[in-house]
C-alpha cells in the first residue's frame, strides 16, 4: 500500500523458474506491495511450484509473447498503481519505493538500465545493449520533444490504474515491443512521466532475446520502426488527450486533500470561539 493506493508488481515468467521464488518474495518483503501477480506464459515446468506458497497469485496467458503476458496481468488486477517488473533477477524489489516515491507527481514512472552507477557487475548491459538502447530514446526524445529519455527497453515501469485506463484500449503488440509501444502511447495521450536510474543485475539463467545478439539486434530494429510509424502516422487512432480526459494528476489530488486557505481560516475562527466559550465558562465559574 503505498498512500492508501494498492500496489500491484506484474511477472511475465517464461524462463525464470530459478528465479522467480526470490523476486516474488524480495517485493514482498518491501512492505509497500500488496499483490504480486505471476503471469505463467506457457512458463519452464516446475515455475509454478516455484510460486505456490510465496503468496502470489499465478494466472496463466498461453498467448505466447511478453506483450501478451503483460496484457493478461493488467486485465486481472485493479490497483491502482501497477508495476511491470521482470523475476530473473535483473530488477531489486529495494527501487519499489522510488517507484512510488515519483508516482505522487506523476501518473507514470518509466526505469532506465543504461545509468553506470546502477549497472552490477555481470549484467548483461554490454556497449551494444547499453548505447543502442540509449540512441533509441534519445531519437524517440528528438522527434517528439519529449522529457529526458535514455533506455527504450527498460521493463521496470510503473503506471497509474488512470493512465492504464487511457491507453489500455491502444495496446496491441503482444511481442518484445510491447514496452516501447507503452511509451508511446504514453507520449502521444500527452500523460505526464518521469525516467529514473533502476540498479540492473546479472540474470538468473539466459534471456530468450537479448542473450542473443541477433535477436537483440532484430528487437532493436523493431523498435526504430515503430518509433517512426507512430511519428510519421502510420498509427494512427483517435486517442483522448490526458488533460481532455476525466483524470485528476496525483499532485493536484494532493493538494486537494489538504484543506484551502478559507478552510483554515474557518477552522482558526471555531478553535477561538470554543476558547472563549470555554473561557466564559471559567469565569462565570
Amino acid at each position: 500500500m503505498w498512500h492508501g493506493k494498492r500496489v500491484a508488481v506484474i511477472f511475465p515468467t517464461y524462463n525464470e523458474k530459478d528465479s522467480i521464488r526470490r523476486a516474488v518474495l524480495a517485493y514482498y518483503a518491501t512492505g509497500l506491495v500488496d499483490e504480486v501477480i505471476v503471469v505463467n506464459n506457457n512458463a519452464a515446468p516446475g515455475t509454478s511450484e516455484e510460486v505456490a506458497g510465496t503468496g502470489a497469485r499465478e494466472i496463466f496467458e498461453t498467448k505466447q509473447g511478453y506483450g501478451n503476458a503483460l496484457l493478461c496481468g493488467i486485465d486481472n488486477t485493479d490497483a491502482e498503481l501497477v508495476i511491470f517488473s521482470e523475476p530473473d533477477g535483473t530488477f531489486s524489489g529495494h527501487d519499489v519505493i522510488k517507484l512510488l516515491a515519483y508516482s505522487d507527481d506523476v501518473p507514470v514512472v518509466f526505469g532506465t538500465r543504461t545509468t553506470r552507477e546502477f549497472i552490477w557487475q555481470g549484467a548483461n548491459m554490454g556497449k551494444f545493449l547499453r548505447w543502442g538502447n540509449w540512441a533509441v530514446a534519445k531519437m524517440t526524445e528528438v522527434l517528439y520533444g519529449t522529457t529526458i529519455l535514455t533506455d527504450m527497453g527498460c521493463t521496470q515501469r510503473l503506471l497509474s490504474r488512470e493512465a492504464l485506463r487511457v491507453i489500455r484500449p491502444h495496446l496491441t503488440i503482444g511481442g518484445s515491443h510491447f514496452g516501447p509501444q507503452v511509451l508511446l502511447e504514453v507520449i502521444q495521450h500527452g500523460i505526464p512521466f518521469v525516467e529514473i536510474p533502476m540498479n540492473y543485475c546479472a540474470r538468473v539463467g539466459e534471456s530468450s532475446v537479448t542473450g542473443s545478439i541477433w535477436k537483440a539486434w532484430k528487437l532493436g530494429w523493431r523498435m526504430i520502426f515503430l518509433v517512426l510509424s507512430y511519428r510519421c502516422g502510420l498509427v494512427a487512432r483517435e486517442r483522448t488527450h490526458w488533460r481532455e480526459a476525466t483524470v485528476t494528476p496525483p499532485r493536484a489530488r494532493q493538494e486537494e486533500d489538504q484543506p484551502g486557505t478559507e478552510s483554515l481560516a474557518a477552522l482558526a475562527r471555531e478553535v477561538r470561539e470554543r476558547t472563549d466559550s470555554k473561557s466564559g465558562t471559567l469565569l462565570q465559574r
